[in-house]
């Protein structure tokens, strides 16, 4: 079973992001797009539905190109403390864990 975590800003290359995610074969895959407003599920504005858009974009587009079980949040990395992953991908460059 592969964790790996994908840590996305707000302006990331989704496509190159795709790629990396499905290189690995994971299992399963959290998704955090940082920066986010710790209220935007509720946030009716624009860009709160462009945010949540883009989340569940992100989402299915994994899930459909890796078949791994795909869990997505927006906030700060901190929110994951304690959450092991065997592989961190963020902004393009992998980190090692």
């Amino acid at each position: 079973m592969s964790d790996l975590l994908a840590i996305v800003g707000p302006s990331d290359a989704e496509d190159e992001l795709l790629d990396e995610i499905a290189s690995w074969r994971p299992d399963r895959v959290t998704v955090l797009v940082q920066d986010g407003d710790k209220d935007w599920a509720f946030d009716d504005s624009l860009s709160g539905h462009a945010l949540r858009d883009r989340l569940a974009g992100l989402l299915h587009s994994i899930e459909r190109r890796t078949g791994a079980s795909v869990v997505g949040m927006v906030g700060d990395p901190d929110q994951l403390l304690g959450w092991r992953f065997d592989q961190i991908l963020t902004c393009r460059v992998p980190l090692a864990v």
